[in-house]
C-alpha cells in the first residue's frame, strides 16, 4: 500500500511541473525539430557557408549552409549536394549541444538537418556523405566556420 501511495504522490507532483518549470526549460521547444515544419525556416537567413569536398581527389562536392532564425533562435544546415549521395548532417553549439540527421539520396540532392536553439552562443555545422555505397564507395566531407550571436 505504501508504494503505491507514493507513486501517485510522485505522478501528482510530476504533472505540476510543468506550469512551474523556469523558463530556460520550455525555450528549447525547437531543439531537434525540423526547420520547414516549425515555420522557423520563415525567418532564416544564412550565416556562414562551407564546401563539401569528396576525399580522394578533393573536389568540390556540394555547399554546405549554417542558418539562423531570429525569429526561433535556432540554428541548423543544410547540404546541396549529388541526388545519389547519403550521408548525416551535424550541427553543434557552444554550450555543448548537437544533433544528427541521416538523409537518403534523393530530394535533388538538397537536405537539411534539425535545429538547435542557440541564442548568444556560438554553432557551426559538419556535414559527412558517401555515394556508391559498397565495395566502390566514395565518400566526403565538409564544414562550416564557427557562427556566434
Amino acid at each position: 500500500m505504501q508504494l503505491r501511495v507514493a507513486a501517485i504522490a510522485v505522478a501528482a507532483m510530476t504533472a505540476v511541473l510543468p506550469a512551474q518549470a523556469p523558463a530556460y526549460a520550455q525555450a528549447n521547444a525547437y531543439d531537434h525539430q525540423d526547420p520547414a515544419e516549425s515555420g522557423c525556416w520563415n525567418s532564416a537567413q544564412v550565416v556562414r557557408t562551407g564546401t563539401l569536398v569528396r576525399h580522394r581527389g578533393h573536389s568540390a562536392a556540394g555547399r554546405i549552409h549554417l542558418w539562423w532564425s531570429p525569429r526561433c533562435k535556432t540554428n541548423w544546415v543544410e547540404i546541396r549536394t549529388d541526388a545519389k549521395a547519403s550521408g548525416t548532417i551535424y550541427v553543434y553549439t557552444a554550450d555543448r549541444k548537437r544533433d544528427a540527421y541521416d538523409f537518403k539520396p534523393g530530394n535533388n540532392g538538397r537536405h537539411w538537418g534539425n535545429m538547435l536553439r542557440a541564442p548568444r552562443t556560438c554553432a557551426w555545422g559538419r556535414v559527412e556523405v558517401e555515394w556508391n555505397p559498397g565495395r566502390n564507395a566514395r565518400t566526403g566531407s565538409g564544414g562550416t566556420a564557427k557562427a556566434c550571436g
